[in-house]
Order: structure tokens, then C-alpha cells, then sequence
């Protein structure tokens, strides 16, 4: 697929993902929200040597300011819903793909900003860096996770109040609330982002991927956390990286971990 509104950069194992449309603030329309999925659904998946990605914005502005309201103001409720699970099925894409994925926030995450924010695993923010859920301004509610994945990182109390007071909140205030995990001077939040990923990285891989999907699954409704740890424990038990953890571990030295 060619890519109008993303741009790739992949260096030493990491892809950088610059959402480019600095004009609109970065805004998601549909177009971007296609090229997210194709690339999170197929794309990412065909990297050779792929440690993470990084996700951000372009210019110095937004991160990503909202979702393009251009293109839902007229929604009638059943496209209304199409919409939503569109947007709320890329954003699985991310929260469930394999490898770490860090959001470098550059500026304002707002509305579905915010959202794409929460959906990947960790945080950065830079010290200008703005975080809200503005919809009940427009008569509209999150669509694509924001009720969901905000309860999560700040809890049932704080995420009621900045949803229905549409409240902006600073990136020092992000961070308290645990909502991002470090926050950065500004125009070092891609570096900052990469050096978490290389810091995971030396770890071993499989065991990465399997606790996203640990984490996940205590969130997700149907499925029982602790036996999926249980499950994904086993899968660990039967690879060459954890035989190489173990010895390594006896012998004293760093483990040289292959993702096998």
C-alpha cells in the first residue's frame, strides 16, 4: 500500500511512524486511519529484525489533535457505529501487535489523539505535551477506546472526571496520574521513545510478546488473565531463549537471546 498521510523510517530495527498531516494538526481521517491499519495489520509484520515502533506526529504542535470531524459530523447513528468499530478495530492492531510499540507525544493528544496514545503499550511525553478526551463538547463520547483504555491507566474516578469535564491536562499532570510514562524536553521524545525500545530489545522476544498478550487479556472481556499467563508461562518453558536465560543466569554473563 502506498502510504500518503504516514511516513516509515526504519532504523537500527526500530520503524518510526510519523503521522503526517501538520496542516490539520495530524488529525485521523480515514485515510490515515487505513494506512494505520494496513501497516499495524500487514506491513509491520513483514520487517526483518524489528524491535519496535514508535509512533508520533509531525511538526511541533499535535501529536495528533482529534479525529478529522469533517468527515463524521453527519453520521447517522448506524454509520455512526461503523465508524467507531473501524476505528476501535486498527487501534487493536496496535495494543495487540507483538513487538513494544511507544507513543512519542509531541504536543496535543486529544480525542482520538489521546486514544491512539493509550493504544500503544507505553508513553513518552514531551514537556509541552497536552492529553484529552474533548467529545462531550461536540455531543459525542469517545469512539475508538478512549472510556475504556483511560479507566485503565488512571482509574474509574479521575477518567469519569476528565470525560465529562472535557478537561486538557498537561503532561507533568499525565504523568502523576500514570497516564504516560516519562515525560521529556521537547524535541526528545522520539530519542527518548527509541531508547526504551533498545532497553526491551535485549530481552528476549518471545517473552515480550507474550506478556502484551498477559496484559491485554486482563482487560479483555471473555478471557481469564491468569490462564493465559499460565499458558503463555509453558509456551516460554519450550524456547531456546528462555534455555539460554537459565544459563546464562548460572554462568553469570548477559543472555544473548535469539527469538527462538
Amino acid at each position: 500500500m502506498q502510504y500518503e498521510n504516514l511516513l516509515i523510517a526504519i532504523e537500527d530495527g526500530i520503524a518510526v511512524v510519523t503521522i503526517s498531516r501538520e496542516k490539520a494538526l495530524n488529525a485521523l481521517n480515514t485515510r490515515t486511519m487505513t494506512e494505520l491499519g494496513h501497516f499495524f495489520g500487514e506491513a509491520a509484520h513483514e520487517i526483518e529484525g524489528l524491535k519496535g515502533i514508535v509512533v508520533t506526529g509531525a511538526g511541533e504542535k499535535a501529536f495528533v489533535a482529534g479525529a478529522d470531524i469533517t468527515e463524521f459530523s453527519s453520521l447517522s447513528p448506524e454509520e455512526g457505529m461503523l465508524f467507531a468499530k473501524r476505528g476501535q478495530d486498527v487501534f487493536f492492531l496496535i495494543e495487540r501487535f507483538p513487538k513494544p510499540v511507544v507513543a512519542a507525544v509531541n504536543g496535543f493528544a486529544l480525542g482520538g489523539g489521546c486514544e491512539l496514545a493509550m493504544a500503544c503499550h507505553l508513553r513518552v511525553a514531551g514537556e509541552k505535551a497536552k492529553f484529552g478526551q474533548p467529545e462531550v463538547n461536540l455531543g459525542l463520547i469517545p469512539g475508538y477506546g478512549g472510556t475504556q483504555r483511560l479507566i485503565q491507566y488512571i482509574g474509574k474516578t479521575k477518567a469519569l472526571e476528565l470525560l465529562m469535564t472535557a478537561d486538557i491536562i498537561g503532561a507533568v499532570d499525565a504523568h502523576q496520574l500514570g497516564l504516560v510514562n516519562s515525560v521529556v524536553p521537547s524535541g526528545a521524545e522520539v530519542l527518548n521513545a527509541r531508547e526504551l525500545i533498545e532497553k526491551i530489545a535485549v530481552k528476549a522476544p518471545f517473552a515480550i510478546s507474550r506478556i502484551i498478550e498477559s496484559v491485554n487479556a486482563y482487560f479483555e472481556e471473555g478471557l481469564d488473565g491468569y490462564w493465559k499467563e499460565v499458558d503463555a508461562f509453558g509456551e516460554c518453558c519450550g524456547t531456546e531463549d528462555f534455555k539460554e536465560g537459565a544459563a546464562a543466569f548460572v554462568e553469570k554473563r548477559k543472555a544473548r537471546f535469539q527469538g527462538k
